[in-house]
């Protein structure tokens, strides 16, 4: 039979055993990549104060925009005085069918115009106004121009200017229809503003905004009695309720 034999127990110096076998240090890494809890701690610290700053800001914004935030200003027709309104024949001597015919109209009036600033803490500013009247979509009047204004906050100021007197082209539909509400002593027209506003509102200063406002008036006509010596202007009656819209 074969003999198996044990290795011989080594009692050498080099001899290693169980007991003498201790747990291996492990290596800091931290030399090279840092702790990981300790080097984040500063990095979330600002990133909180950043994100505490910039909300701040937004609400400090968001507050100075509503309270210095500006309102359209609103516009309103309060009188109209009618010194001519009439159309003008074509130029008898042209040749052609429409011969004769109106092609123009002569009309001017001096219009009353309440311009009401409602921002509480906002100056307005208008500048490059002109205003004209329409009748059928077809302007009426050459544009008048006005000086520019300047309005206080929660405030209202009354321009009344002056718009037309010259002939101005329309069509001869335009002018005939014209004719026709003057003859019945009713009239519907639209008093046209443009221009540009620009708001200051305490420290702040707005750009320039274009502004375009019409007021759609139903005027009642008179005519004059060539037999009364009375050079005044007749003032024309308001009927219903003048209605005026704002873009800007």
């Amino acid at each position: 039979m074969a003999e198996h034999h044990l290795p011989p127990e080594s009692g050498g110096k080099g001899s290693v055993h169980a007991g003498d076998l201790k747990p291996a240090r492990r290596r800091g890494y931290s030399y090279y990549y840092g702790d990981g809890a300790g080097s984040s701690e500063p990095l979330r610290t600002v990133c909180f104060v950043v994100l505490v700053i910039l909300l701040l800001a937004g609400i400090t914004a968001l507050v100075l925009y509503l309270v210095y935030r500006p309102a359209s200003p609103s516009f309103a027709v309060t009188s109209v005085a009618v010194y001519s309104i009439s159309s003008v024949a074509a130029n008898s001597s042209s040749a052609g069918a429409g011969a004769g015919a109106p092609n123009a109209v002569a009309a001017s009036f001096q219009c009353a115009l309440v311009i009401r600033n409602p921002s509480g803490r906002a100056s307005a500013r208008y500048d490059r106004l002109t205003a004209y009247v329409a009748y059928r979509g077809e302007a009426i009047t050459a544009p008048a121009e006005m000086p520019p204004l300047v309005q206080d906050p929660d405030s209202a100021v009354v321009v009344a200017p002056v718009i037309g007197g010259a002939p101005v082209p329309v069509s001869p539909d335009t002018a005939a229809a014209l004719a026709n509400e003057v003859s019945y002593g009713v009239v519907s027209l639209r008093v046209v503003l443009l221009g540009r506003v620009r708001f200051v509102s305490g420290p702040f200063h707005r750009g320039w905004r274009s502004m375009y406002a019409r007021c759609d008036l139903l005027v009642g006509v008179r005519s004059k009695d060539p037999g009364v010596g009375d050079d005044r202007v007749p003032e024309a009656p308001l009927l219903g309720n003048p209605s005026c819209d704002v873009d800007m």
